[in-house]
């Protein structure tokens, strides 16, 4: 198991950070099967591709809600990871309030 769930959507509030934002949130480790994914499509070309991380953050995102961990962006980046035979990953997390 790579993930610990595949999910299809964000159940978590919407939160409204911008790129800006979310780089000053400082990376840490994330276990891979502790990640709920926001999809359940990846594009291949986006995984294989070897200059993929070059427009975007070089860390997943990964929204911290009700205590679970949801990779809302760099499902690329952790398959990568997982297909590297890693099971841990740094990503930024924001942890959002519990209503």
């Amino acid at each position: 198991m790579i993930f610990k769930l595949v999910s299809d959507g964000r159940p978590y509030p919407e939160h409204g950070l911008s790129h800006r934002e979310w780089a000053q949130i400082p990376p840490r480790q994330v276990r891979l099967d502790t990640l709920i994914t926001t999809k359940t499509v990846l594009d291949l070309h986006s995984l294989l591709a070897k200059d993929s991380t070059f427009y975007g953050d070089l860390f997943p995102h990964v929204v911290q809600w009700r205590g679970e961990l949801y990779l809302e962006d760099g499902l690329h980046r952790a398959l990568r990871s997982a297909l590297h035979q890693r099971s841990i990953l740094h990503a930024r997390v924001l942890e959002l309030p519990e209503d």
